[in-house]
């Protein structure tokens, strides 16, 4: 009898813990719920339709008229692995990408690095270097254009008048100086994300480390190479899978500088080519799926390796 009652006296109790359990998740779902809402709308459902798009023969002029689930066909992934110039721009993609994180790192940890020490107005400086990253693109593509255009560019006519160049260059019009052109546009755009981020992990790091170091002796580049580098190969691994992702999927850089031509054909820009040139949503809609897949391949690929050595 006393047990059966102990039972009965703490069902109460229980049920009360169970209740206040069951209003703070409906709490924690009605915070959630605006997030999970616009994720839904603005993501998922975007990827759902590209996805039902790649599957189907979808001209642009026949959109309206085109139900939301039609016929389904392989038809576009063999037309998008067998056209002409596919696997040059998934080349060049991966070129572009991979040589435009690896320079705006690069060039950010020489600018955070340069402007570490203290001195008169760098505060100034530092504010300035910020500039190629929030100007807007079509103004600075402009200003790109204006000064390597072949004719009147002020970087031809500084060549041919002081460098000794026999004749101007066509920057942005031939192979291969078209490429390496969008390569240090990238950089020079780019660069001052990865120095905001080095400039902070800098500036958090303890300086007693590097006093250590240099009271044993120690070079700078000693100092550099086992002191501060590995303090800041986390962050340079976050940005280079940042970067590389942003660059991997860039569009308006090339499209406005070159548009995607002499060599500049990025898988982006032909997706493009394919839905307003073309109209063919279904062929545009599969390349986007497959630069997708290639990006999730390559990210898996990166969190397997880097991301565990960098973790051991």
């Amino acid at each position: 009898m006393s047990v059966s009652q102990g039972v009965r006296g703490r069902e109460p109790g229980a049920r009360g813990r169970t209740a206040q359990q069951w209003r703070e998740a409906r709490f924690g779902l009605a915070l959630i719920s605006p997030t999970v809402l616009i994720v839904l709308v603005l993501v998922v459902l975007p990827i759902l339709w590209t996805v039902l798009l790649a599957f189907q023969d979808l001209r642009l002029i026949r959109l309206r008229t085109a139900g939301l689930i039609g016929d389904f066909t392989l038809d576009n992934f063999v037309k998008v692995f067998t056209s002409p110039g596919f696997w040059s721009s998934l080349a060049t993609t991966l070129v572009y990408a991979t040589g435009g994180t690896a320079a705006s790192i690069g060039l950010g940890l020489v600018a955070a690095l340069a402007l570490r020490r203290g001195f008169r107005g760098r505060t100034l400086v530092r504010a300035s270097l910020l500039l190629p990253y929030v100007a807007p693109v079509v103004a600075a593509t402009f200003v790109w254009g204006v000064m390597l255009n072949p004719q009147f560019g002020i970087v031809n006519e500084v060549g041919t008048g002081l460098l000794g160049w026999n004749e101007p260059i066509p920057f942005l019009s031939q192979r291969p100086t078209a490429l390496l052109t969008v390569i240090v546009f990238e950089m020079w755009r780019s660069f001052p994300f990865a120095f905001l981020f080095l400039t902070a992990r800098l500036q958090a790091a303890p300086a007693s480390l590097e006093e250590a170091a240099r009271v044993d002796g120690a070079t700078p580049t000693q100092v550099f190479r086992h002191v501060v580098l590995p303090q800041l190969l986390p962050t340079i691994a976050v940005l280079a899978l940042l970067r590389f992702i942003w660059t991997f999927n860039n569009f308006d850089d090339i499209y406005l500088l070159t548009g995607g031509g002499a060599g500049t054909q990025v898988i982006s820009v032909r997706v493009f080519d394919f839905l307003v040139s073309r109209g063919d949503i279904g062929a545009a809609s599969a390349q986007a799926l497959v630069l997708a897949t290639v990006l999730v391949v390559l990210v898996t690929v990166y969190y397997r390796f880097a991301a565990k050595e960098e973790v051991a």
